[in-house]
């Protein structure tokens, strides 16, 4: 195939994936009318229609049924030669490596351990990327990350890394303490920090929970500061702001270093959630993969 028809194919592939002529355009750096052309040239080529418009005024563009039975394998062989390129690139001196995590995964795990990677692996150039939107790895090329959830994403691999648990922490000097307890009017008259990153997550533990299952459901929960970000939640609890419901994989290293306490014991509240190593299925062999895979469950296993 010559590659006028090789750029074709992957407006073809782009345009099935956003179901838009923009959409495609978008990703590949071209018009819509750019994308539109070389989808006909791809028709009058094979001389089938691959896409239907969804309505009347619709710019939904729908696959034919011959267009729908060959996308995978089309996609499957734009999958393999993007794995083949990156071996290319990754013969050079300094390969890059793109890691996406959460902000807050990044600021409380990720970037206290990662001179230790680096330090093994001195031939790669971490790029990170903490942007808190999910992100498509195949259109931002990435190579590996961290996600937080039930474990399933279309099109990823992903293997356990952390599970997490929940309980309240505070700083130890926060003035409500007494002998490193709180009370329970002492709880009463504290200042509650929610992590509203997670309200998109229903079973996730918010303080109302929490309080009902120890004990404390004539506590009020609706008062206190409210954060959409779990590390700055954990910067509020350290600078003696309130009480936080720590998620233990955040929060771990300012426990070891008593920077934080856990002023109700060792009670904690199971999550749902946990982290997980992703990639692309056809990238998992890919030296640069498998070596920071390697290192984060390495990591992970020591922190058990």
């Amino acid at each position: 195939m010559s590659l006028a028809y090789l750029n074709a194919l992957r407006a073809f592939e782009a345009t099935a994936r956003h179901q838009s002529f923009a959409g495609a355009a978008a990703e590949l750096n071209v018009t819509s009318a750019a994308v539109g052309q070389q989808v006909r040239t791809l028709e009058a080529w094979l001389g089938i229609t691959l896409f239907n418009r969804a309505s009347s005024g619709s710019h939904r563009m729908i696959l034919s049924d011959a267009a729908r039975a060959a996308l995978p394998d089309i996609q499957e062989g734009f999958a393999r030669l993007t794995v083949g390129l990156a071996r290319l690139k990754d013969a050079r001196a300094h390969a890059c490596l793109t890691v996406t995590v959460s902000p807050a995964f990044a600021a409380k795990w990720l970037l206290p351990r990662i001179d230790d990677f680096q330090t093994a692996h001195p031939q790669l150039d971490v790029l990170l990327d903490t942007s808190p939107r999910t992100v498509d790895f195949l259109t931002e090329r990435i190579d590996i990350g961290v996600r937080y959830g039930a474990g399933k994403w279309p099109g990823l691999t992903a293997i356990l890394l952390m599970e997490e648990s929940i309980y309240p922490v505070c700083a130890p000097h926060y003035p409500l303490l007494e002998n490193g307890t709180l009370s329970a009017e002492a709880l009463a008259k504290s200042a509650l920090l929610h992590d509203v990153s997670m309200t998109a997550d229903p079973a996730y533990p918010t303080w109302r929970r929490w309080l009902d299952e120890a004990g404390f459901g004539q506590v009020p929960a609706e008062h206190g500061l409210r954060i959409n970000n779990a590390a700055a939640v954990v910067q509020a609890a350290l600078e003696g702001k309130g009480l936080a419901l720590g998620r233990s994989v955040m929060v771990q290293e300012d426990l070891a270093a008593g920077r934080l306490i856990r002023p109700f014991g060792e009670q904690r509240s199971p999550v749902g959630s946990a982290y997980y190593i992703v990639y692309r299925p056809e990238c998992g062999n890919l030296d640069k993969v498998s070596a920071f895979r390697d290192w984060l469950l390495a990591q992970a296993g020591q922190n058990r």
